[in-house]
């Protein structure tokens, strides 16, 4: 039996920029992806995805041959649901309300239309699915996840101790730690929710961690920092400052003074020093975001919205962010002032104005962050660019308009 993780076509468009370079279940909510989420409950080694072809290469689909068992990609499973899934029978699809949540197919090329036109026998979830469907709604569901994906992660696991004398803890059973973790004179309270130390990372001197808080493998809270609760900091990131209700998808640095709340920022991108996002409006009104999908500012129903943006795009020191700013792949952002709450991708600027980051120029920074991990910007990454750059020349148009209006 093969497992596929599919982009539901009425929900990617929504969760963009973050799945223009990545399919909807390789998001991160709570420690961890959306697909490992699966992978754990479904006891299987492997799972592919049915994606756009342009991400296919980066993140394949295996052998889609003969029967499948096909999984909404936007949808976080339980126990419950996981084994609801494994019991479909042969031309069943499982339902949550009008959204297809699984199926077993004789031929998985079919899931697109049996998305649009549904399953003759189809079979209703045996409770409420939490479906991952706007980008928001990743910090909404990131502590209740963290709690989830830790009770899955360490059950009959003993974690490694804590290790430092100078080190203050509270709430002591609900921490795990794993491997190869290095704490020093740090506090951690986990009385409010789990804290989990991911293999290699590292809590410097100083730091204070509230959980719920996931911190993955390799990754590093800086000295001083202040992590207020439900925060992921994916794999191999930095995080300093003050952060609340936020997740860095991983290869990501927010190593400096400066407050991040209810934002999620893609991979492979920086926050300079001191870089500040409002996530509350002055009026206490619900924030509105710039949405691709429907070509302009929706509202999200939230009080509290701080910044989304996508993989590769950084900002220089002192960058000020408006409440509820999403900032596409592959921009730079710099200069005094806010800049504007939809800044597209490969912008180059700021509050003055932008101008298109150039591929070639663009290239020339990605290859020296990702080897500064130990991985090239190969030619994989580069197509999905390039398709992305395409992708996105109609932002950078509107963009120009609006410069003149």
């Amino acid at each position: 039996m093969h497992f596929l993780l599919f982009d539901d076509p009425a929900i990617r468009p929504h969760l963009l920029p973050l799945t223009f370079t990545r399919p909807v279940a390789a998001l991160r909510c709570g420690i961890l992806t959306i697909a490992e989420k699966w992978q754990y409950r479904l006891g299987t080694a492997t799972l592919g995805y049915l994606t756009q072809p342009y991400l296919q290469a980066r993140f394949p689909a295996g052998n889609v041959a003969g029967p499948a068992l096909v999984v909404n990609g936007a949808v976080c499973p339980d126990d419950l649901l996981a084994r609801q899934v494994l019991a479909l029978a042969p031309g069943q699809g499982l339902y949550f309300g009008d959204t297809l949540v699984a199926a077993h197919l004789a031929d998985a090329s079919q899931v697109a239309e049996l998305v649009q036109d549904g399953l003759r026998e189809q079979r209703a979830v045996a409770e409420e699915v939490v479906i991952i469907a706007r980008p928001w709604q990743l910090f909404l569901q990131n502590g209740a996840e963290i709690r989830r994906d830790f009770a899955l992660l360490t059950a009959g696991r003993t974690s490694q101790p804590v290790g430092d004398a100078h080190t203050i803890v509270y709430g002591k059973n609900n921490i795990f730690i794993e491997e190869g973790v290095k704490i020093r004179a740090a506090i951690l309270n986990a009385e409010d929710g789990p804290i989990y130390l991911g293999k290699n990372s590292q809590v410097h001197e100083g730091a204070i961690i509230r959980g719920p808080l996931a911190l993955c493998e390799g990754s590093h809270v800086n000295a001083g920092a202040k992590l207020r609760g439900d925060n992921t900091i994916g794999p191999f990131s930095k995080v300093g400052g003050e952060v609340g209700n936020s997740i860095l998808l991983g290869y990501s640095n927010k190593g400096h003074d400066g407050y991040l709340g209810n934002s999620v920022i893609g991979e492979w991108c920086n926050l300079g020093a001191d870089t500040n996002t409002s996530n509350l409006k002055n009026n206490y009104a619900p924030v509105k975001v710039w949405s691709h999908a429907a070509r302009r500012f929706v509202d999200t129903g939230q009080t509290f919205c701080g910044l989304l943006m996508g993989d590769h795009s950084k900002c220089g020191i002192n960058t000020m962010f408006n409440t509820g700013t999403v900032v596409g792949v592959g921009a730079n952002i710099f200069g005094a002032g806010f800049p504007r709450q939809f800044i597209p991708s490969f912008s180059w600027g700021g509050a003055s104005g932008f101008e298109t980051f150039k591929l070639n120029k663009f290239a020339e920074v990605a290859e020296r962050v990702m080897s500064r991990r130990g991985l090239a910007y190969d030619a994989v990454e580069q197509g999905v660019i390039a398709e992305v750059f395409r992708q996105t020349e109609g932002d950078r148009v509107w963009e120009k308009t609006l410069e003149k209006s």
